[in-house]
């Protein structure tokens, strides 16, 4: 269940005020932003009482970890060691010695302190500009205890967004397929987890194979799908209560069913006769409606963020190619034409890119392209990838990669990998399990 967290607006500086810091979100690490994330302060009293509580030595120097490793897998900022630190954590949150971080190379400096105010968590945390000595931005968060975790991941977007200009991605969850067990035995459950690998539950117990989990663009409800019986059966599954209902039993095979962006349709392929075609389904009547009609496979549709249109992949012109249409079937148009097979398109939730699966020459690659085809990007190959998803800020993508079998059939593992659009911030996601089919959540703290 997702708690409550109380904002306090201390001081904000209007964006505009100053800019002498600029960081450059379509470069990713080439020039990492030099940023000292000092630990937060917190005093004894409430040191004890969150020690008794969380069973944490120090929940100040927890939170601004989170936020220290938050900015540097974003690839675009370099927080400093703390061994270079000249000034105590409480008396830089009070007055930063703007010369001491100017020493150390620092541009941008985060302080804050933690308390205890009537048995709930208030947290502070200050943004400064230490080239031009002025504070950027103050906040203060009033919580649960249990919640401190989130907290950190707060902090994280609101610096991202006044350092960048976007909105951050880091208070977010992704909901995978967690797989166990031989390759061709394997036991899958649905699976979720904070966006940086932590806070791990399975929400299924692997009884039953399940699917391309996909959430929900406007709430935490999930769509996946799951086999009953040996027959493809769509659910709807609420995060946070738990519930879980049958959208539908369908006739023939269904795939990766995904919510449309107002979340009030599911959007999937139905395959019968030979042939598999677009269907959508009103989620409130239930009422299903059939959006293309031929004789080709189409599958892996997927909605542009203002529902007016929809991408989705076809053998139509001989192989496998990523085209558009508006979202009632018509002015099909295709947009792939580079050499190789292309597939699971997903709409960005920026509007401007569409990403896709990419096999050529016996390797995957996973790429972007502007949503009329031109400007295509390879941003990773590897043996096997897939199942590209959108952070909600349309700037990282994550994916699965799986590694290749020795002629016994050992060695097959699958993980979760992310990159963002430069191509040059790539890294592994850690899971307890193998993992794949990842989704990722809108912000939370929307």
């Amino acid at each position: 269940m997702i708690k409550k967290i109380i904002v306090l607006f201390l001081i904000l500086i209007p964006m505009n005020s100053f800019a002498l810091i600029e960081v450059d979100i379509t470069r990713g690490n080439l020039d990492p932003l030099p940023i000292a994330v000092s630990p937060l302060s917190i005093d004894e009293k409430s040191k004890k009482s969150f020690k008794k509580v969380l069973n944490k030595q120090n929940i100040g120097e927890e939170i601004s970890n989170i936020v220290e490793n938050n900015l540097k897998t974003s690839g675009l900022f370099n927080p400093l060691s703390k061994e270079a630190f000249l000034q105590a954590p409480d008396i830089a949150n009070l007055k930063p010695r703007f010369e001491d971080w100017n020493l150390i190379k620092a541009q941008a400096l985060i302080t804050g302190k933690v308390s205890n105010v009537n048995e709930k968590l208030r947290v502070e945390f200050r943004l400064w500009d230490v080239l031009a000595a002025k504070e950027m931005m103050a906040l203060a968060f009033t919580t649960v205890p249990s919640n401190w975790r989130r907290v950190g991941h707060i902090i994280s977007d609101k610096i991202y967004e006044r350092l960048t200009g976007e909105k951050g991605y880091f208070d977010t969850r992704i909901i995978y397929v967690a797989e166990e067990g031989p390759k061709t035995q394997r036991i899958k459950k649905l699976a979720i987890m904070d966006q940086d690998g932590f806070n791990n539950k399975f929400l299924t117990l692997g009884n039953e194979l399940v699917l391309t989990p996909r959430f929900n663009p406007t709430s935490q409800m999930v769509t996946y799908l799951s086999y009953f019986k040996n027959l493809p059966r769509v659910y709807l599954l609420d995060i946070e209560t738990g519930t879980q209902e049958v959208v539908g039993d369908f006739p023939g095979m269904t795939f990766a069913p995904r919510f449309s962006p107002d979340g009030k349709k599911i959007i999937m392929s139905l395959a019968k006769d030979g042939k598999s075609d677009i269907y959508s389904m009103d989620l409130e009547n239930r009422i299903v409606e059939k959006i293309t009609n031929h004789p080709s496979i189409d599958t892996s549709p997927s909605y542009s963020p203002d529902g007016k249109y929809i991408t989705f992949n076809s053998d139509r012109s001989g192989y496998q190619q990523i085209y558009i249409m508006k979202s009632d079937g018509s002015d099909v148009k295709r947009i792939s034409f580079g050499n190789g097979l292309y597939g699971t398109p997903v709409w960005s939730p920026r509007g401007d890119l569409i990403a896709f699966t990419k096999l050529h020459k016996g390797k995957f690659y996973i790429g972007v392209m502007r949503t009329d085809g031109k400007g295509e990007r390879l941003l990773t190959e590897n043996y096997y990838q897939e199942a590209p998803s959108w952070s909600p800020n349309g700037r990282v993508l994550i994916f699965y990669r799986e590694t290749k079998t020795n002629d016994k059939g050992e060695g097959f593992t699958a993980k979760l990998w992310s990159i963002d659009l430069t191509g040059y911030n790539e890294r592994q996601i850690k899971t307890p399990t193998d993992a794949s089919d990842p989704s990722w959540s809108s912000l939370l703290s929307n």
